[in-house]
Order: C-alpha cells, then sequence, then structure tokens
C-alpha cells in the first residue's frame, strides 16, 4: 500500500527563497492553464494536458522565471489540473490565491529523488535544482520512496514522501461492531458510551488569537507589520491543526483496532458548513449563529477522522461502513420511538414513549451501528437504496 511520511525541512535562506519561487510558478501555472480550460469551454472546444504542456514548454522560451522551475514540478500541476478537472468540473475548480493557498510542488520522479540518513535527529533528501536539503528525521521511510511534495504549513516548510511499504491490507480482525456519532460538544461518541475529545486550542491561545486577529483588522494593507501578524496567527493556528491531526489519527487507529465494524454517518460536511449569509436582496436567518455552529463542526475535524478511519481501517483488518444519517438523533434506540421532542439538549434524550434516558450522542451511536449492521446484512453500500435478497411476494425470483 501507499503512505506518507511527512518530515520538517530545514532550508537554507537561498534553498527557502528558491522554493518560494517555484510555489508561486506552480500557482501562475495552475490559474493560466484553468483560465485557459475555461475558455475553450465557452467556445465549445477542448483542451488538455498533452497539448497544455507543450504550450508551457514554448512559453518558458520567453518568461525565465518560469524556466528557472524544475519542468517535472510544472508539469505536475498541469497533471494535478487535468485531474480536478475530470473530476469536479473546470468551472468549480478553485484559483490558487497567494494570500490564501501556501506553496506546494510535487517532484513525481522517484528517478530523481535520493534520501538518506545523516544522524539519528537529521536526514537530507536530493530534490531536482536543490540539491541536498535537510530535514529532520522523526521515524523511518519504511518503504520505497514513490513521489516527494514540498509544502509550507504555519510558516514552516516541510517534505512528504509517499512511499510503498510492501505490506498488503489486513485480514478482517473479527472484532465486535462499533456506531461512531461525531458531535460538536464531545467530538466522538461510540456505542459502546465512550466518549472521545480534546481541546485543541488553550485558553490563552484562544485570547491571543482574538488579539492578533483584531490586531490585523487595524493594519494597513500590504505593510509589513501586518505581515507580520499574519505569520503569527498562521503559526498559531498550524499548531492547532497539528493537535488536530493528531487527535484524529490516534481516534482513528484506536477505533479500527479494536473494532471490526465501524459505522459511522454519512455526512456531508461541506454543506452543512456551507454560509447562510444569503445577499442584499435576500438576506439569511441566523447568520451568526450557523457561523458559530460551523466554526465548532469544523474545529471537531469530522470530515478528517472519516478519511483517518478509511485509512487505517486498510492497516487494522475493520470496515468503515457509511449510513444515512437520518433521524439518528431523534430516535429510541431502546423501542425505535422517533420524535424531536425526545431530545431535551444537546447532551439528555429521553424518550417519550418508554421513558428510556441516556446521553444524546451514544443514543445516536447506538442507532447508527443498529442502521450499520442492518445494512451489512442486507450486503447493500450504506447509502441510497438496499439490494434485497429475496423478491417481493407475487414476483418471480
Amino acid at each position: 500500500m501507499l503512505t506518507g511520511r511527512r518530515y520538517p525541512l530545514a532550508f537554507t535562506p537561498e534553498q527557502e527563497e528558491f522554493a518560494e519561487l517555484i510555489g508561486d510558478a506552480c500557482r501562475v501555472v495552475w490559474n493560466t492553464a484553468l483560465e485557459q480550460r475555461r475558455t475553450y469551454r465557452q467556445r465549445g472546444a477542448f483542451i488538455g494536458y498533452v497539448e497544455q504542456a507543450r504550450q508551457m514548454a514554448e512559453a518558458k522560451k520567453d518568461v525565465p522565471w518560469l524556466a528557472e522551475a524544475p519542468s517535472h514540478t510544472l508539469q505536475q500541476t498541469l497533471r494535478d489540473l487535468d485531474k480536478a478537472c475530470k473530476r469536479h468540473g473546470t468551472f468549480k475548480v478553485r484559483w490558487r490565491s497567494k494570500r490564501k493557498n501556501a506553496p506546494t510542488f510535487r517532484f513525481p520522479d522517484p528517478r530523481h529523488l535520493a534520501v538518506e540518513r545523516l544522524s539519528r535527529r537529521w536526514g537530507r533528501v536530493r530534490l531536482p535544482k536543490f540539491g541536498w536539503v535537510r530535514f529532520r528525521w522523526t521515524r523511518p521511510l519504511g518503504g520505497e520512496l514513490r513521489n516527494a511534495t514540498v509544502l509550507k504549513d504555519g510558516g514552516r516548510w516541510h517534505v512528504s514522501f509517499c512511499v510503498e511499504d510492501g505490506l498488503v491490507e489486513s485480514t478482517p480482525n473479527g472484532r465486535p461492531a462499533v456506531g461512531v456519532d461525531r458531535g460538536v460538544a464531545v467530538a466522538v461518541a461510540t456505542s459502546d458510551g465512550r466518549m472521545r475529545d480534546r481541546d485543541f486550542v488553550t485558553p490563552g491561545e484562544a485570547a491571543r488569537l482574538r488579539r492578533l486577529q483584531r490586531k490585523l483588522a487595524r493594519q494597513r494593507k500590504s505593510s509589513n507589520r501586518r505581515a507580520a501578524t499574519k505569520a503569527k496567527i498562521g503559526r498559531l493556528n498550524a499548531r492547532i491543526r497539528a493537535r488536530r491531526t493528531d487527535f484524529v489519527a490516534w481516534t482513528a487507529n484506536r477505533l479500527t483496532r479494536d473494532h471490526g465494524l465501524v459505522a459511522v454517518e454519512d455526512l456531508k460536511v461541506r454543506n452543512m458548513t456551507a454560509s447562510v449569509k444569503g445577499t442584499l436582496a435576500e438576506p439569511g436567518r441566523n447568520v451568526r449563529q450557523k457561523a458559530g455552529l460551523n466554526r465548532s463542526i469544523l474545529a471537531k475535524g469530522w470530515g478528517g477522522l472519516l478519511t483517518a478511519l478509511e485509512h487505517k481501517a486498510r492497516h487494522n483488518g475493520s470496515r468503515i461502513v457509511r449510513v444515512p444519517p437520518a433521524y439518528t438523533s431523534q430516535t429510541c434506540a431502546a423501542c425505535g420511538h422517533r420524535a424531536p421532542e425526545n431530545r431535551e439538549s444537546q447532551a439528555v434524550f429521553r424518550c417519550r414513549a418508554c421513558g428510556h434516558q441516556a446521553n444524546a450522542d451514544v443514543n445516536a451511536a447506538k442507532n447508527i451501528l443498529a442502521a450499520g449492521l442492518a445494512v451489512t446484512g442486507r450486503g447493500d453500500l450504506a447509502v441510497r437504496r438496499s439490494a434485497k435478497r429475496q423478491p417481493p411476494k407475487g414476483e418471480a425470483a
């Protein structure tokens, strides 16, 4: 299987300046190629990767700074754009902004890469046109190198290696099944009554973040002091993201290691966190409340948890099943009675029919588990329509 290994880089000042140049070149190539694709589509024509790569090679003769970037990184940018347009559609692919998108570029050919370990704490990688670059050796590669991606996160540079570890998907571990409910008060609640949560930002960091954001709002745009404030905010947010990523990976590993089937709701997180501010003609309702809910959902890492579960399940012999999320929080896990009044508050569930009382998130997790077991028993895909084993009465098989 292919897996990723990420390490902090230790660029020299010259190498860091060159990395910024490559990141800018890849961003310009992405935006220019995307604009060209949209223009062609508006005329009813089409242009693909091969033609755009040929035109980029011609353009490098007239644009010296574009020619300084390694050709493989620019070609990989066009491949990524081609893949994104095929998957999402040309007019749904987003532009890359210098202000919002951190620089990133990939070296796809392993023949141009080399990794060596220097000491217990340090290693080095040879990148085209960079030469040898040192990085912090936090763990072994654990496989054969396939490609390398250089990215900037929170003001710090990292290198991410894609390696083939030589492992195959694990056989089913035979452990009991579990249902998982993702919440805003508690990040993860399971059907066996366990609650997993963590504070990703300390009170002091939250106060400092508010102070920096207010300071940023008062500063003049494009000023050096504003850039310094943005860098401080970026480093603080990167620290928070690292804690969230660690929690998500830790939780996913425990769930897939201890359970043979993990049932989760098939939530559309992007749709759930969309803004409702509307337009000037038709403004939205409860905009501030919805914005707060969106921040809470994103802060708990709902999407990242599902991705981590699917990744860890391959190694731990578990299976991830997505079930429809409708009415899981309003249905009694004991008697099946469904009513909005059953959920008295964010944390309390009390059935109006049988009187069953439990934690609301745990009750929802039990309903998710029951739906997952029912789905796997029928053999369908946990979403849309079930595949029944027997035809209805009166019909031929």
